[in-house]
């Protein structure tokens, strides 16, 4: 039977004690640490320091030089144990080097899950379970690693095997696939988080073409993180058109919507109808786009309620939008006055009153028109404009209406109230 590597490297330890390779040893991996130490604080200041003039180089500078110490102490190890190695023994570098390797390959596997699924800062209950649980399978394959169970375990596992259909698959190569599948994947979706963070920092870029750079990036790095993966899993990627044609089949005939609202959100973002904080109004709905996605877009009312609207809808019915060419807003309010005002006087102090509300755009200025001769008296009109649709109207429109009232007051305008005259036809003759 053979002898662990870990007692092995113990034995060897224990017979360098006392000698001058061991104090060589601990003082280049003590010089290791510190020039790993130095180096990735000088990295991380340097690209801090980017950040704060560009706004687009730092990607998480701060959590990934948790990632950079234990992966350059691991690189100066190595170089160490390739040139100590020619005139002594190297047995404590040997000792080392999965262990730090394994920290920061833990390291830089949890700094990946975080800016993938973690990007606003908070970790959730499923992602702390994952990391712990990554933790702990690395550190049991250093652990298999020294004590020599590890290939004893790859063995036990090649030779179990899963019946499916006609063949058998080890349990070893369905781990291997999963794994490939898994971590191809996350790394595809880390990159595209990464260009998104990018793409979304361009200063001179219309939001629009933003999102769309990033939809398409992230639709590609997806698709071929599931090629990649399928390659290396062992399957031949001609069962695709296979694949392909139910998938064509399946677009013909139940899923046309939901494909036509993934073509129509790339249509939305390519012409630029719209934009991420328009002010728009379709079928029923009103407000403020918070979100385009290639499915869905969502309006945010000046209620706080968020509607979700299919991108089909926003391309085949009339969309309003008041945020396309002009952000300014018209906004009017009604009323009628008596036939003894004075229009001359009172038209002019309306237009002045509303000029009074803080939202109300100064140019053009608001003013007051007559629209026609009522049955109850002259028929006005106040018209004001607001260049802040996305923070409502019904605010605006109730501080003018209370400063008109205020006018109304001052110059004592009357405002008649309907007068009708009922005549009752064929009435009942009264009983005697």
């Amino acid at each position: 039977m053979s002898t662990p590597l870990l007692a092995s490297l113990l034995s060897d330890l224990s017979k360098d004690l006392g000698q001058p390779d061991f104090y060589w040893q601990v003082g280049v991996v003590a010089l290791c640490f510190s020039l790993a130490w130095a180096l990735s604080r000088a990295l991380r200041r340097s690209f801090t320091a980017k950040d704060s003039d560009s706004g687009v180089v730092k990607l998480g500078v701060e959590s990934f030089t948790r990632v950079l110490s234990p992966t350059l102490a691991l690189i100066f190890i190595l170089i160490a144990k390739m040139i100590l190695g020619k005139w002594q023994h190297t047995h404590l570098l040997s000792l080392l080097f999965p262990i730090i390797g394994s920290l920061a390959l833990i390291r830089f596997a949890l700094y990946v899950v975080r800016q993938t699924f973690a990007r606003d800062g908070y970790i959730g209950n499923f992602l702390a379970v994952f990391e712990k649980l990554f933790a702990s399978l690395v550190w049991l394959g250093v652990v298999l690693h020294f004590t020599g169970l590890g290939l004893e375990l790859f063995t036990a596992l090649d030779e179990a095997s899963l019946p499916l259909g006609k063949n058998k698959v080890s349990l070893l190569t369905i781990l291997q696939a999963v794994a490939s599948v898994v971590v191809t994947l996350v790394v595809a979706m880390w990159a595209s988080a990464a260009l998104e963070t990018r793409l979304m920092k361009l200063p001179n870029a219309h939001t629009s073409l933003k999102v769309v750079l990033s939809r398409v990036s992230k639709a590609v790095f997806i698709l071929l993180a599931i090629l990649i993966s399928l390659t290396l899993v062992g399957i031949d990627l001609t069962v695709l058109s296979v694949f392909g044609g139910a998938l064509g089949v399946g677009l013909g005939f139940g899923l046309q919507k939901i494909t036509s609202s993934y073509v129509s959100g790339f249509i939305i973002l390519l012409d630029r109808s719209m934009s991420i904080g328009d002010m728009i109004t379709v079928d029923k709905y009103s407000g403020r786009v918070t979100q385009i996605n290639t499915r869905y877009t969502v309006l945010q009312g000046t209620d706080g309620g968020e509607a979700v609207i299919p991108n089909e809808m926003l391309v085949s019915s009339p969309v309003q939008n008041y945020s396309l060419s002009d952000r300014t807003v018209a906004m009017w309010t009604d009323m009628t006055v008596g036939y003894e005002t004075d229009l001359g006087k009172i038209m002019p102090t309306l237009g002045q009153a509303a000029a009074t509300v803080e939202r109300v755009c100064k140019d053009p200025a608001p003013a007051a028109y007559l629209l026609k001769f009522g049955a109850d008296g002259f028929e006005l009109r106040v018209g004001f404009w607001i260049a802040d649709p996305e923070n409502g109207r019904s605010s605006v429109m109730s501080a003018v209406n209370l400063a008109l009232w205020q006018v109304l007051q001052e110059h004592q305008v009357n405002l008649p109230y309907g007068q009708r005259v009922v005549t009752l036809i064929n009435s009942p003759a009264k009983e005697t």
